[in-house]
C-alpha cells in the first residue's frame, strides 16, 4: 500500500459539539499512534473515499475509519468505529480487539513483548470513562474572573495527548484518582506538615523565595513548614523512616490546611491563584512515576539561577512572553539505617515553588491552557473557538498574531542562549485580551527546560554532575526537542483546531508559520537548521507508542519523522488545492 493525495472527506468538518465515547476516543488515539510511528513511515496508509486505509504490515491487518478532515502533516480527524478487513466485508473492532492488533504488530516489529501494554490502554480507557460519565458543561462563562476561566481550562482535558497510546493511564487506585485528578474537577487543603528546622532539606535561588511555603499555615518554633499532596502524604506516612520521625517529633503532623489548591494538567502541579506547587507524586502517570527526583529538585534553582541573564534579554526583546521560574524547592533529609539522608523520602517529599501568574500576567488579560485552546473538542471554555473571531479571514488575523508572540522567543531562546525551550501545549499558558485576541505567551516547566552544553560549560561545570548531566541536550538533540514541542506538539495541533473550524484554511496557516519563521530568519542571519526547516527537512515527532513499548524514560524517547508542510512549493499546491476545492 502506498500514500496517496488526500481525497476531501465527506463527512461533516468542524470539531463536534459532543464528546466522543470512551471506546472512540481510544481507538482513534492508538490508531494516530499506529499511523504516526508504525505504518505511516513504512508506506502502508492510504486516504481514499473519505477514510483513512492503515495496513499493519507485520499483522497483514488491513484497517480503515471515516475521517472527518485530512491533514497535510498526517494528523487527520478520525470519526466513528474502526475496522477491519474481513474476507470480502469490513467488521468494526472494539478499543480492546485494536488494542491487542497493536501488541500483536509490536512484538512482531521489536522481537520482544510488553506484557503491561494492554494493562495500561485499559487503565486509560477507565480513566476516561469515568472523566466522560461525570463531565459537566463548562463551568467558566463569559463573564467569569480570569482565575476561574484558567482553571477551568486547566481541568478540561479529558482525553489527554492524542498521538499517546495510553494518555489517560495511571497507576494509582482508581477511586482515589478521583480525588486529585484535574479531570474531575477536585480542590482540596494540602496536607501541612512541620519539620525539625535541622531536617529541612532546602535550596533558594535568591532571599524569600521560600516564603509561598511558609506563609501557608503557622508552625512552632524551631520547625519549618512542609505542604504535602495529601495523596502522596497516604503513601509516605507508613514508611518506618517517617513513622519514627512522627514518634520522635522530628516531624509533626499539622492536619489538612486552610486554603484549597487545585490540580493543574499535570496532575502533580497546584495552584492556589497565588504560586504554583509541584509536588512527587508516587504513582506512574501516562509513561513516568511522577516524583521529583533529587537532581531536579535542585536543577530546578540552579536553571532559576542559571538562566537570569537569558531571561532578562528575552523578556526585553520579546516583552509580551515571560517563563515561570522555579526559585525554591524545600523537603526533608531524614537520616536512614547508615546516616546519611533517606533519598527515596527526599524525593517523595520534595516540592518546587513556581511562580504563580499575577505578577507576571498584562493588565486585563486572561490566562488559558494552550492545550485546552488546541483541544479536538469542545470541552472547555477555552476553546479556540471561542477566542479566534468568525470567518476565516479572522481567524488568519488571530493566528498571525499568536505566531508572532510564540515562535521568535523560542527560536531567540536556542540560537542566542543555547536554551532549549519545551513549547509543547501543556508547557504554554496564552493570555488573551477582552476581545480574545493573543496578547501574552507564558512559558512554564523547568524540567524540561535544558541547556546547550557550549553555550554554558562554565556554569555546568560547577554544578555537581548529577545535577548537570540531566540540564542538557546536544545540539542536534535540542534542535529536534525545539522543533517537536513548538511545531509538531504544539503549531500543528493548535493549526488543526482552527483548520476544524475553516476546513480550507489549513494550507493558509500553514503558510503564516512559514511566513513567521522566513521573518525571524532574515532578520537573524538564516541560520542553516532553519534554512533547511524551510526546505522542507522532515519534522521530528515524538515517538510515544514505541517509547511505551520499550518502557523507556521521557528523555530516551526517540523521534520519527513526518513530512513537512512548510516547503513552499508544496504550500503552493496545497493552498491552490483548497482554492479549487472551495469553488466547487
Amino acid at each position: 500500500m502506498t500514500s496517496t493525495t488526500p481525497d476531501r472527506p465527506t463527512a461533516p468538518a468542524g470539531p463536534p459539539d459532543g464528546m466522543p465515547t470512551a471506546d472512540e476516543a481510544v481507538a482513534h488515539t492508538l490508531l494516530n499512534c499506529l499511523l504516526r510511528e508504525v505504518s505511516g513511515p513504512e508506506h502502508q496508509t492510504a486516504v481514499i473515499d473519505g477514510h483513512l486505509l492503515l495496513r499493519l504490515p507485520r499483522r497483514g491487518v488491513l484497517l480503515r475509519v471515516a475521517l472527518r478532515r485530512t491533514s497535510l502533516l498526517g494528523a487527520h480527524r478520525f470519526t466513528g468505529p474502526v475496522h477491519a478487513q474481513s474476507k470480502d466485508r469490513w467488521a468494526a473492532l472494539d478499543w480492546r480487539q485494536l488494542a491487542e492488533h497493536t501488541h500483536g504488530e509490536l512484538s512482531l516489529r521489536t522481537g520482544a513483548r510488553n506484557e503491561e501494554f494492554i494493562g495500561q490502554v485499559a487503565a486509560s480507557h477507565r480513566a476516561v470513562s469515568t472523566a466522560l460519565a461525570a463531565r459537566t458543561p463548562p463551568r467558566a462563562g463569559t463573564d467569569d474572573d480570569p482565575l476561574t476561566v484558567y482553571l477551568a481550562s486547566e481541568q478540561s482535558l479529558l482525553l489527554g495527548h492524542r498521538f499517546h497510546p495510553t494518555p489517560k493511564a495511571h497507576g494509582g487506585d482508581h477511586n482515589a484518582w478521583a480525588s486529585y485528578a484535574p479531570e474531575a474537577g477536585a480542590s482540596f487543603p494540602l496536607r501541612m506538615l512541620a519539620v525539625r528546622a535541622p531536617l529541612v532539606a532546602e535550596e533558594c535561588a535568591e532571599a524569600g523565595a521560600a516564603a509561598p511555603l511558609d506563609r501557608l499555615h503557622p508552625v512552632p518554633d524551631g520547625y519549618r513548614l512542609l505542604p504535602t499532596h495529601p495523596w502522596q502524604y497516604e503513601e509516605l506516612r507508613t514508611r518506618p523512616g517517617v513513622r519514627a520521625a512522627l514518634d520522635r517529633g522530628d516531624l509533626l503532623d499539622l492536619g489538612p490546611g486552610n486554603r484549597h489548591f487545585t490540580p493543574t494538567a499535570s496532575v502533580r502541579t497546584l495552584y492556589d491563584g497565588d504560586t504554583f506547587l509541584k509536588f512527587s507524586l508516587n504513582v506512574r502517570i501516562t509513561n513516568c512515576v511522577r516524583k521529583n527526583s533529587h537532581y531536579e529538585l535542585s536543577g530546578a534553582v540552579a536553571l532559576t539561577r542559571l538562566l537570569g541573564p537569558a531571561l532578562e534579554d528575552l523578556a526585553a526583546r520579546f516583552p509580551r512572553t515571560g517563563m515561570l521560574r522555579e526559585p525554591a524547592y524545600r523537603s526533608i533529609a531524614l537520616p536512614d539505617p547508615s546516616g546519611r539522608p533517606d533519598i527515596s523520602l527526599l524525593e517523595g517529599f520534595g516540592v518546587i515553588v513556581r511562580e504563580g501568574l499575577g505578577p507576571r500576567l498584562l493588565p486585563g488579560t486572561t490566562p488559558l491552557l494552550a492545550a485546552a485552546v488546541a483541544d479536538e473538542y469542545r470541552s472547555g471554555p477555552a476553546h479556540v473557538s471561542r477566542w479566534a473571531g468568525n470567518g476565516p479571514t479572522a481567524a488568519l488575523h488571530w493566528w498571525r498574531e499568536y505566531l508572532a508572540l510564540l515562535v521568535p522567543p523560542v527560536l531567540a531562546a536556542y540560537f542566542d542562549h543555547g536554551l532549549v525551550l519545551e513549547p509543547h501545549l501543556q508547557n504554554v499558558v496564552l493570555c488573551v485580551d477582552s476581545d480574545g485576541r493573543p496578547a501574552q505567551i507564558l512559558f512554564r516547566d523547568l524540567e524540561g527546560t535544558k541547556l546547550l552544553p557550549e553555550h554554558h560549560s562554565g556554569s555546568l561545570a560547577a554544578l555537581p554532575p548529577e545535577v548537570a548531566g540531566p540540564m542538557t541536550y546536544d545540539a542536534r538533540r535540542g534542535w529536534d526537542r525545539v522543533v517537536y514541542c513548538l511545531l509538531v506538539n504544539h503549531i500543528a495541533e493548535l493549526l488543526a483546531a482552527l483548520a476544524d473550524l475553516h476546513p480550507q484554511t489549513e494550507a493558509a496557516l500553514w503558510a503564516e508559520v512559514r511566513r513567521t519563521v522566513v521573518r525571524y530568519a532574515d532578520e537573524h542571519g538564516c541560520p542553516p537548521r532553519l534554512s533547511a526547516l524551510l526546505a522542507g527537512v522532515p519534522l521530528p515527532a515524538k515517538a510515544n507508542l514505541l517509547a511505551r513499548w520499550e518502557r523507556s524514560a521521557d528523555r530516551e524517547a526517540g523521534y520519527v519523522r513526518l513530512p513537512s508542510p512548510l516547503a513552499e512549493d508544496v504550500l503552493f499546491e496545497a493552498i491552490r488545492a483548497d482554492a479549487d476545492w472551495s469553488t466547487r
